[in-house]
């Protein structure tokens, strides 16, 4: 069964940064794409990043400049690295496997002073 945990959440000031890490399971370590989603309070869920199979990433434009994504095969992990977080990037945070219904449990994101 193909399994995906977040971590890596939590509150934050503006202007700081945070890393989030979607670990993989039952699925063959960068075989994969994987995207970040968030979905504010009253608002509708948004892509944040892509990372394809093949290495090729996408990102929002919201987020271009100040986010990257990576993956560590060994780990079979993704990571969403956050930098110059604003209190609009205060959201759940979930990872998605491309092409399947599989999604992880989320993780909240707060940025405020």
């Amino acid at each position: 069964q193909v399994r995906l945990v977040e971590s890596g959440g939590g509150l934050v000031q503006p202007g700081g940064s945070l890393r989030l890490s979607c670990a993989a399971s039952g699925i063959i370590s960068g075989s994969y794409g994987l995207t970040w989603y968030r979905q504010a309070p009253e608002k509708q869920r948004e892509l944040v990043a892509h990372s394809a199979s093949n290495g090729v990433t996408n990102y929002a434009d919201f987020v271009k400049g100040r986010f990257t994504i990576s993956r560590d095969n060994a780990k079979n992990t993704v990571y969403l690295q956050m930098s110059s977080l604003k209190p609009e990037d205060t959201a759940v945070y979930s990872c998605h496997l491309a092409g399947t219904s599989v999604w992880g449990q989320g993780t909240q994101v707060t940025v405020s002073s």
